[in-house]
C-alpha cells in the first residue's frame, strides 16, 4: 500500500477510535459497578459459608469493550471437588441474592442474568479447574482465557482489538452466536494478538488461503476440518474459531481487501437497509421472473442458539429435496420473529408430468441388468409386461450406450410437495418439525410480499445481496 494510503487508513482508524473508545466517565461507571457487584457476591458467599471467589471476565475485564457496550460478566469459581448439584444450587442462590430482579437462564448449567446500574450482568458459576483443558463444564475455561489475555494485551493492543471488533460488527461478521456464526470476542483478541494489530491482521486476512491455522502456544493435539483454526492457548484440543463459517471468513477477506484499497469510516458503521414494502417485494419478484415460495409458521419457543441451527438445517433439507425433484432452487433464506419463515426461490415451480432417469452403461452388466429389470418388470414369453403397474413409465430404452427411462413425477408443483407429508421427510430440526406439525402456510410467487410487514429488512437484504 502506498504511503499516502497508509496515512489515510491511519486517519480513518483514528476517527473510528474517537467513536468507540470508552471515555473516562464510562470506564469509571463500569469499574464502580463491578466493585459493587463483586462486594455483593463476596458478602453472599460469606453468608452461605462457601469457599469460592468471584472474577470479572470478558471484554470489560480486558479493556477490549467498545463504547456503548453494557455487559459485565462475573464468574464465581467453586472448588473443583464441588459436586455439580451443589454448584448449581449455590450459583442460583448467589445470582438471585446479588441480582434480585434478575432471571434464571440455562446453558450447560443454570446461571442468573439481570441489570445493575444500567449494565447487563451475567453471574455464572464455574469450577476452579487447574487449566483450560481440565474441564468439568464448558464455562470453566473462561477464567483461563481471561488470565491468558490480561498478561499479553497492553492498552494499545486492546485499542486495536476494539477497532477490529467494530470492523467485524460493521460487516456483519461479529458474534459467535449460532445465528451469526461469526467471530467471537475471544477469537478477535487472539487474532489481533497473533498479528500485532488491526492493519497487519487485515493485510494477512486479505491473502489467506483457507484452511488457515494459528496455534499461539504451538501445543495443538488434534486436527480440525474448519476454514479458520485458532488453537485455544488454554486448551490444545479446541478450535476457538470452530463456529465461524466459511462464508464469514470469506466476508472478512472481501472487506479487508476493500478497506485496504479504499479506507472508509462507513465500513465500521453500516446500517440496516430500509425495509421493503409488500409492493416492493412483489416488484422484485416480477422483475426476477422466478418462483419464490415461503413456508411460514409459528416460531418455536426456544432461545436463538437452539432455533437458528434448526432453521438452517430445515432450509437445507427443503432446498435439497426441491433440487432433487428438479425444481432448481436458486437461493434460500430463513427469518424468525414471532413467525419463522423458510424461504426458497425456484427457477421453476411447475414441471412436466414425466422426468428422465438415466441408468448405467449396458456393458456394466450387473448394474445394467438390475436397472433394466427394475423398470421392465416381469415379462412373459413374448417380452410383454404383466399387468399395468408400470403404464406411466416409458422404457427402458437405449440412450447411446446407456439404459434410460422416463417416469411419472410424484409432484409436478412445488407447492403440492411442500403441502404434503414429504415435507416432514427432508431432515427438519426437531422443534421446527413440531411447529410445522401444528400448522403452516405456503406463500407462493407475489404472495410472499405479505411477509414484508414482519420481515421487510430481511427481504431487503435478500433482494439486494451484499458480501
Amino acid at each position: 500500500m502506498p504511503e499516502s494510503d497508509t496515512e489515510e487508513l491511519s486517519r480513518v482508524v483514528a476517527r473510528v477510535r474517537e467513536r468507540i473508545d470508552p471515555d473516562a466517565t464510562e470506564r469509571a461507571a463500569l469499574s464502580e459497578a463491578v466493585d459493587a457487584l463483586s462486594a455483593r457476591v463476596e458478602e453472599a458467599l460469606d453468608e452461605l459459608g462457601v469457599a469460592a471467589d468471584v472474577v470479572q471476565v470478558g471484554s470489560t475485564a480486558r479493556g477490549t469493550w467498545v463504547s456503548g457496550d453494557r455487559d459485565i460478566d462475573l464468574f464465581v469459581r467453586f472448588p473443583e471437588e464441588t459436586d455439580r448439584e451443589s454448584l448449581e444450587r449455590y450459583g442460583l442462590a448467589l445470582g438471585n441474592e446479588v441480582l434480585p430482579n434478575g432471571r434464571e437462564e440455562y446453558a450447560e448449567h443454570p446461571y442468573v442474568t439481570g441489570e445493575f446500574e444500567g449494565f447487563d450482568v451475567d453471574l455464572v458459576p464455574c469450577f476452579d479447574v487447574e487449566d483450560g483443558a481440565s474441564l468439568r463444564s464448558a464455562v470453566d475455561r473462561t477464567p483461563h482465557h481471561n488470565r491468558y489475555l490480561e498478561a499479553r494485551l497492553d492498552d494499545e493492543l486492546a485499542a486495536e482489538v476494539r477497532v477490529f471488533k467494530r470492523f467485524l460488527k460493521g460487516i456483519g461478521a461479529y458474534g459467535s452466536d449460532l445465528r451469526t456464526r461469526g467471530f467471537s470476542g475471544y477469537l478477535t483478541e487472539l487474532l489481533v494478538l497473533e498479528h500485532g494489530g488491526f492493519e497487519s491482521l487485515l493485510r494477512a486476512a486479505a491473502d489467506w488461503h483457507p484452511p488457515v491455522e494459528f496455534d499461539p502456544e504451538r501445543h495443538g493435539t488434534r486436527s480440525f476440518d474448519d476454514p479458520l483454526v485458532v488453537v485455544d492457548p488454554t486448551d490444545p484440543t479446541r478450535n476457538v474459531a470452530a463456529v465461524c463459517t466459511a462464508e464469514n471468513v470469506a466476508r472478512l477477506q472481501h472487506y479487508a481487501r476493500e478497506f485496504l484499497a479504499d479506507p472508509r469510516v462507513e465500513v465500521f458503521f453500516s446500517d440496516d437497509p430500509d425495509p421493503l414494502s409488500a409492493e416492493e417485494v412483489r416488484e422484485h419478484v416480477r422483475r426476477r421472473g422466478t418462483e419464490p415460495l415461503a413456508i411460514a409458521f409459528d416460531a418455536p419457543d426456544v432461545v436463538e442458539d437452539q432455533l437458528y441451527p434448526q432453521l438452517y438445517k430445515s432450509i437445507a433439507g427443503v432446498e435439497s429435496e426441491l433440487g432433487r425433484r428438479g425444481f432448481d432452487p436458486l437461493r434460500t433464506a430463513t427469518f424468525a420473529d414471532d413467525r419463522a419463515v423458510l424461504f426458497v426461490e425456484l427457477a421453476h415451480r411447475t414441471l412436466p408430468n414425466v422426468e428422465r432417469h438415466g441408468g448405467p452403461p449396458v456393458h456394466v452388466r450387473e448394474h445394467a441388468e438390475g436397472f433394466y429389470d427394475a423398470y421392465a418388470g416381469d415379462a412373459d414369453g413374448n417380452g410383454e409386461r404383466d399387468g399395468d403397474d408400470d403404464s406411466n413409465t416409458y422404457g427402458p430404452f437405449l440412450d447411446g450406450d446407456r439404459y434410460a427411462v422416463e417416469r411419472e413425477r410424484e409432484f409436478t408443483d412445488a407447492v403440492d410437495l411442500l403441502e404434503s407429508e414429504a415435507l416432514f421427510e427432508v431432515g427438519l430440526g426437531s422443534h421446527v418439525e413440531s411447529s410445522l406439525a401444528d400448522g403452516y402456510e405456503i406463500l407462493a410467487d407475489e404472495d410472499v410480499g405479505e411477509l414484508a410487514d414482519e420481515f421487510g429488512v430481511e427481504l431487503a437484504r435478500y433482494f439486494d445481496p451484499r458480501p
